[in-house]
């Protein structure tokens, strides 16, 4: 079995504009681009779990979120990509050409790009897959314009979720911060922001205990952890904001991360600790995560991987 030159692990905005850009390049990408089943690497990534874009240049009616991902898909197979709807099982990146495994099948590469995202903590209530994109939110800068002037919720105390309930004021008339404890654990300035603004009001010691509606939210049922006291905020959104997950898993102990699980990248470049190995996209981005810098992150690791491959064969 020859080796191919490019393997994509996942199938985001990140690691299909990758596809697009090794497939331009002659280089036969193969994508592996997770299963349908699974949260954590399902083809197409987050995207694939939300309604309305409208953030995304070049589409200024908006597009649905797997809408775009089809587009995405389409493009790469165009030039030539291959894809396998399967999740990858185990890699090993000791070795060149790198071998990566979907269950009993290796599929060997001189250059691997990873691209498996990030997924956001959820509350683990039943109701969120049934109202995710339908008023429940895990991202203010992309959904917070859908809200102009209804009063919504902030779950979450850390810096994340007060910079998005201090960005969703802009748009709602009121935001109230619902909090499990009584003291936020985001940085004094965040905490100082929240606090000074006249919008955004704080439920502590409180969880969200279910959500109501069917087709949208119209409210969240919330529980005093101290008395155990019940009530339904009339919110008509409900933004998460407890903390994201990379799905770096299969690269423990392989590829360097940081703290947090993030996949450590050269500065100004996708390559990893790696020769030949790059990474893009919310796997290794928790400052942006946004469509459109995934997107010009696979880009450049298309690019990287491109050159790397040139330099390799000289």
């Amino acid at each position: 079995m020859s080796a191919r030159n490019v393997i994509i692990i996942g199938s985001g905005p990140a690691g299909l504009t990758a596809a697009i850009y090794t497939a331009r390049a002659n280089l036969a990408p193969l994508v592996i681009e997770g299963e349908p089943s699974s949260t954590s690497d399902q083809p197409g990534g987050q995207l694939m779990l939300t309604t309305d874009v409208e953030n995304f240049p070049g589409f200024p009616e908006g597009i649905m979120g797997p809408e775009l991902m089809t587009k995405f898909r389409e493009q790469a197979q165009r030039f030539g990509a291959e894809f396998i709807t399967e999740r990858v099982t185990a890699v090993d990146l000791s070795v060149r050409p790198f071998r990566v495994s979907v269950r009993d099948t290796v599929h060997e590469a001189d250059a691997v790009i990873v691209s498996t995202g990030a997924q956001s903590m959820m509350l683990g209530l039943e109701s969120e897959a049934r109202l995710l994109g339908h008023g429940l939110s895990t991202c203010a800068t992309c959904d917070g314009f859908f809200f102009r002037g209804q009063e919504i919720a902030v779950v979450g105390g850390g810096d994340s979720a007060m910079e998005e309930a201090t960005f969703l004021t802009r748009f709602a008339a009121k935001v109230t911060v619902i909090h499990r404890r009584d003291a936020l654990r985001a940085s004094k300035i965040m905490q100082d922001r929240a606090f000074n603004n006249p919008k955004i009001e704080f439920r502590w010691n409180t969880v969200v205990d279910d959500l109501v509606g069917t087709d949208r939210l119209e409210g969240a049922v919330v529980r005093d952890v101290l008395t155990g006291e019940t009530a339904t905020l009339p919110v008509t959104g409900l933004f998460v904001a407890i903390g994201h997950t990379p799905n770096t898993a299969l690269f423990a102990g392989v590829l360097d991360q940081d703290d947090e699980g993030y996949l450590v990248t050269h500065p100004g470049s996708s390559a990893t600790n790696i020769p030949g190995v790059f990474a893009c996209g919310d796997v290794q981005d928790h400052t942006y995560r946004q469509a459109v810098t995934a997107a010009g992150s696979g880009c450049m690791a298309a690019i990287d991987a491109e050159r790397w491959l040139e330099a390799k064969s000289d």
